[in-house]
């Protein structure tokens, strides 16, 4: 889990976000949005289907392009659970939550890095 946590804000243009992320090297952000209750999240995927659309990353913002239904981890989910929860949802992107506060973002990413220096938890076949 990456503890540094790239936040962005609803007004945002998309190609804002996306140059931070670049410069991060990360493949999500953490949206804040103070007049919206919860947490947002935006992804490579969301800018990669606005451009797709022909949508002008100049003029496209944020708040328009965030996922708002986030699914939330806790720090004490295992590995299995975290990637069980990402493939049946269909997302790549975990926020960790600790005592409601945003404590990481797992990525399957993290989650291939971990399996591949211990060995996977599942046998192939």
């Amino acid at each position: 889990m990456s503890q540094v946590v790239l936040s962005v804000g609803p007004a945002h243009t998309l190609r804002q976000a996306a140059r931070m992320m670049a410069v991060q090297r990360v493949g999500a952000a953490v949206v804040h949005d103070p007049e919206r209750s919860g947490i947002g999240i935006l992804t490579e995927r969301d800018i990669l289907n606005s451009i797709g659309a022909d949508q002008d990353p100049d003029a496209e913002l944020v708040a328009e392009h965030r996922t708002h239904d986030v699914v939330f981890a806790t720090p004490d989910w295992t590995l299995e659970r975290a990637a069980e929860t990402m493939a049946s949802g269909g997302f790549r992107h975990l926020v960790v939550v600790d005592d409601g506060e945003v404590a990481g973002l797992l990525s399957m990413r993290d989650i291939v890095r971990c399996w591949s220096k211990a060995g996977s938890p599942v046998s192939g076949g």
